[in-house]
């Protein structure tokens, strides 16, 4: 079956998304555009009346259709699931109708290796290539089936070959149905005793390329736990809370971000007779800034990031937090070394990259990272951290930082700046033992096990958070 792909590049953030307009009951996605009362095609005249797709669309719920439409966006890069989740596509939905539409959504997106090895080996034709409406029906009313015990089978038998009707595809409501109800009436797989990277990787829904990485750089128990955490919902599992500050309204971002943030805080240079001078040089779209301002009350702060877009996002939301209104933000791309001026006692390089540490929160990341991209962000991950060591002061620290579990986009990119400039790593475990309460994590929170020579390497699973990587480095 055809992998769908996603809306943004790997790395590069969050992109703009060109949004349609959307009504439950009138199709929106490009492939199904047509007048509501018109009939379905697809049958030959001789066949018999068909229902049209305003009927069709009757017989689905508000909530599945709405994903259905983010999904086929999503397939065709036209947007990412959040941003789909967050837009006109779901305003008209009830809160419990939003609740299930993203549950599909991002369910669908997680489980999609899965589901369709699964429906593969019930298909006539395993090698057949389904059409995209299609193959995102079997996909979702798979998931229900297999992963959401609280709906009904017949809903999401008759809602999914709806569904297919209304995309235009009524010759395939056979197939979904009979393959659908196999899916129903088999025995859910259970886990065995041992299985192989691929058997495990399949099953829980990650390319095996990528997983092949990952026991070779981690181990096979750490690969298998990082895949079981990729499957969970952002708060399940364990996701790590950090304690809070009842007096101080701390930013919303998840806990590994906010883990590095703390660290590039704590690294700045002390004892100097005048505030320092800090440079978030990839900002937006701003926690780790709002908690450099927190933490820093004397500093002088500038934050800049590549996008204007996303830049005036961040400036909107440091407006809401008084203890960053010293924070001065510029349009600037860090790789440059003319776009921003002076030097620098503390430098935050949060690069962009694959983000492959994320997979929970941006599950299509994996349907459409290639490992050529893998070089490419490098290579832009260089760049920028060249031209921000070249603001670095003398007896200043850079902190370099990403959400990959790469070693192409963490370690290899240290190794290799390391020997052209005069620098050299902070261990970053003395950092970790000396950050206030209010910055580390409630519960099973042991430092040591997140340091990898001398630098922070998290892992979905292993540890309670997101996968990230960190290293501290000085100019002597």
């Amino acid at each position: 079956m055809k992998k769908q792909g996603t809306g943004r590049s790997p790395g590069v953030g969050k992109p703009p998304a060109r949004l349609a307009g959307a009504r439950p009951f009138v199709p929106t996605s490009p492939s199904v555009k047509r007048p509501a009362n018109s009939p379905v095609k697809g049958r030959p005249a001789g066949a018999g009346p068909t229902l049209s797709v305003a009927e069709a669309l009757a017989k689905v719920s508000p909530a599945r259709w709405a994903a259905f439409e983010i999904l086929m966006l999503v397939g065709q890069s036209k947007g990412h699931s959040d941003e789909l989740l967050h837009s006109r596509l779901t305003e008209a939905l009830s809160p419990e109708d939003r609740n299930l539409a993203t549950a599909l959504v991002m369910g669908v997106l997680r489980w999609q290796i899965a589901l369709d090895a699964r429906v593969r080996g019930l298909l006539q034709r395993p090698e057949q290539r389904l059409a995209e409406e299609v193959a995102i029906a079997l996909r979702m009313g798979a998931f229900q089936l297999l992963h959401m015990d609280r709906i009904p089978v017949h809903a999401a038998l008759s809602e999914s070959v709806e569904l297919c009707r209304a995309a235009g595809q009524p010759h395939a409501t056979g197939m979904v149905n009979a393959v659908l109800r196999k899916v129903a009436a088999a025995q859910k797989p259970g886990i065995r005793v041992f299985e192989s990277t691929a058997a495990f990787a399949e099953r829980l829904g990650h390319p095996l390329w990528l997983v092949e990485r990952w026991v070779k750089a981690y181990g096979r128990e750490a690969a298998l736990r990082i895949c079981e955490a990729d499957q969970q919902e952002h708060g399940e599992g364990g996701m790590f809370p950090l304690h809070t500050d009842p007096l101080v309204a701390l930013p919303l971002m998840d806990d590994g971000s906010r883990l590095v943030a703390e660290i590039a805080a704590a690294a700045a240079p002390t004892g100097r007779d005048q505030p320092a001078r800090v440079w978030d040089c990839c900002a937006a779209p701003g926690g780790k800034t709002l908690i450099l301002a927190l933490r820093l009350p004397q500093a002088e702060i500038l934050a800049t990031d590549v996008s204007a877009k996303r830049l005036a996002q961040m400036q909107a939301r440091m407006r809401r937090h008084p203890y960053a209104e010293r924070v001065k933000c510029a349009v600037a791309d860090a790789a440059e070394e003319k776009n921003v001026r002076g030097e620098f006692d503390l430098i935050l390089c949060d690069v962009p990259c694959s983000g492959t540490g994320t997979l929970a929160g941006n599950p299509e990341i994996r349907h459409v990272l290639r490992l050529e991209e893998l070089e490419r962000q490098s290579i832009r991950q260089k760049r920028i951290l060249r031209g921000a060591l070249q603001r670095l002061a003398p007896g200043g620290r850079l902190v370099y930082s990403t959400c990959s579990l790469e070693p192409e986009e963490c370690e290899q990119v240290v190794d290799e700046l390391l020997t052209e400039q005069k620098l050299r790593r902070i261990p970053i475990d003395q950092l970790l033992q000396e950050l206030p309460s209010s910055s580390t994590p409630q519960q099973g929170w042991q430092p040591a096990s997140a340091v990898r020579d001398g630098a922070l390497r998290t892992l979905p699973g292993v540890h309670a958070c997101d996968g990230f990587f960190a290293v501290v480095l000085a100019r002597d």
